[in-house]
């Protein structure tokens, strides 16, 4: 992964956001350092297939609190969680977890009955955000530009219902709607290998969003604390940024600030603020978009985004003057119960 500033262009053609901001300014005093004196569990690992990705971010997060001078244990967790937060006395719990049970509201739930702070967004928004389907249904009526989309929900509709249903223009991308990671994710071109694509992608969820596939500009937008971070465009080297794009070494160039207008970058981040909070995110959070002929096409907001000191979020950060370890520290000064 390759991570530049774009070449300079002239006058309004590109925004020009400051990378002078302080910690004040995004809300946070991360000085403060509540949980010094807290036992805080960084929660990583985990029983989805985002396992190995959460075990790196976690890693990262983990080794940041160390350098910090926490009183911090990694916790891999597993269907007996709840014994481990206990066994290890957790005071507060970092979530480095991705994927289900651990970004969909189900270890937000245990963390709420166990009266454990926790970072990140609650029950409710967890979930919601975690179903990229749920999501797009949220935000329909609210003025955030949301491509084309069908759902099928294989538990109560048949994959050949709807092929025959079926009424967007190809190409389409078939989603699992509760994957991250761009796990079992598929350009469709033409409707006779709909189906098939469609199998494929009921391996890892029987919950498949549809939608019209966009070709632009792919972008991303950190919010922390409710403030958005600086605008990063991605540029993967194949034009579609899969998984290989996404977690190969040199297959994706990232260009921040994003070779977007002033107008174009000030529209994503009311759009991304817009979907934080209808959906109740809190903490960190980070919303995708493909910017095409002028208009940016909301695609879906993480709410536990990868943490290790290259992903998206401390890249962000980083150009704002944050260093990594100050990034951990200020997501940690948002734990809380939601509750």
């Amino acid at each position: 992964m390759r991570w530049s500033r774009p070449p300079a262009l002239k006058g309004s053609q590109i925004a020009s956001p400051s990378f002078e901001k302080t910690f004040d300014q995004i809300g946070l005093n991360y000085q403060m350092a509540h949980f010094k004196n807290k036992k805080i569990g960084v929660l990583l690992g985990g029983l989805s297939s985002e396992r190995e990705i959460s075990l790196r971010s976690g890693e990262a997060v983990y080794q940041a609190l160390v350098k910090l001078g926490y009183d911090v244990v990694k916790i891999d967790v597993g269907r007996e969680a709840a014994v481990q937060l206990k066994t290890a006395g957790i005071e507060v719990a970092f979530l480095a977890l991705h994927g289900r049970w651990g970004e969909d509201g189900v270890m937000q739930g245990l963390l709420e009955m166990m009266g454990i702070p926790y970072t990140g967004s609650g029950v409710l928004a967890s979930s919601l955000a975690m179903d990229k389907y749920l999501t797009k249904e949220v935000l329909l009526n609210e003025g955030v530009p949301l491509p084309a989309h069908r759902f099928l929900d294989a538990q109560n509709n048949t994959v050949e219902e709807f092929v025959k249903a079926f009424d967007l223009k190809f190409p389409v991308i078939v989603k699992p709607s509760r994957e991250g990671s761009t796990l079992g994710i598929e350009i469709v071109q033409e409707r006779a290998n709909l189906s098939d694509a469609l199998h494929r992608g009921l391996k890892y969820d029987h919950r498949l969003l549809v939608e019209s596939f966009i070709k632009g500009v792919e972008v991303t937008v950190a919010i922390l604390n409710g403030k958005p971070l600086p605008i990063i465009e991605v540029v993967p080297q194949s034009g579609f940024y899969d998984f290989e794009a996404k977690y190969t070494q040199g297959k994706t160039e990232y260009l921040i600030p994003a070779r977007i207008s002033a107008t174009m970058a000030a529209q994503l981040q009311a759009y991304s603020l817009k979907s934080y909070y209808k959906l109740g995110c809190e903490g960190v959070a980070r919303a995708d978009f493909i910017i095409h002929e002028a208009t940016p096409y909301f695609l879906e907001i993480n709410t536990l985004p990868g943490m290790t000191a290259t992903s998206l979020v401390p890249k962000a950060a980083l150009a704002m003057g944050m260093s990594f370890e100050s990034l951990v520290e200020a997501i940690l000064e948002t734990a809380k119960l939601k509750n």
